[in-house]
């Protein structure tokens, strides 16, 4: 996995190459069976070269904490590798840029579950533009690897009552781990 960060960390497909401070890789096990996809590096994020540092990536850690998981024990990474500038949605052109770079990544981890963090993610990872609020709750699948859409952390900052359905959502990742593990896939 190291080698293929440093390998693409030079990436210049596109213009946001040139207004980030750092290649955002990810950051975890890179044997992880539990991976989480976000959207997109923040400013936090950008500076520090370290996905999920800021505010949202203090509310991940608390909800891979209350899994009983460490944060060292899964997998964490986005579908932009590079922060767009005023923390806006990622553009399809951009996602069409870095979906490769993360199609690799889960293919070097073969996670036995996902959790796609955003709309981003779960339209990106599932090929489809259905709202989050409609794919969340249930098992889909990214080939054949279960993967359980959710809110975003940042979503969860601004709207506190979607928490309740997060932490459902995030039980069910865990289940589906744990199920995975003792099945001994």
């Amino acid at each position: 996995m190291a080698r293929y960060q440093k390998e693409i960390s030079g990436c210049a497909k596109c213009p946001l190459s040139k207004t980030r401070t750092n290649f955002v890789f990810g950051d975890g096990d890179p044997k992880a069976d539990m991976v989480f996809v976000g959207e997109a590096p923040g400013h936090d994020e950008n500076l520090q070269g370290k996905p999920f540092v800021g505010a949202a990536g203090q509310l991940l850690t608390k909800i891979i904490e209350a899994i009983k998981l460490d944060r060292s024990q899964v997998y964490i990474c986005n579908i932009l590798k590079c922060r767009p500038p005023g923390n806006r949605n990622p553009e399809p052109r951009e996602i069409e840029m870095c979906e490769p770079y993360l199609i690799r990544q889960l293919e070097l981890i073969k996670p036995k579950v996902i959790c796609a963090l955003g709309t981003f993610a779960a339209q990106t990872l599932l090929k489809n533009t259905t709202p989050i609020s409609k794919l969340r709750g249930q098992i889909h699948y990214y080939h054949d690897i279960k993967l359980v859409p959710t809110f975003h952390p940042a979503a969860l900052l601004r709207n506190p009552a979607w928490k309740r359905q997060t932490w459902e959502d995030v039980q069910l990742v865990r289940k589906i781990y744990d199920q995975e593990r003792s099945d001994g896939r």
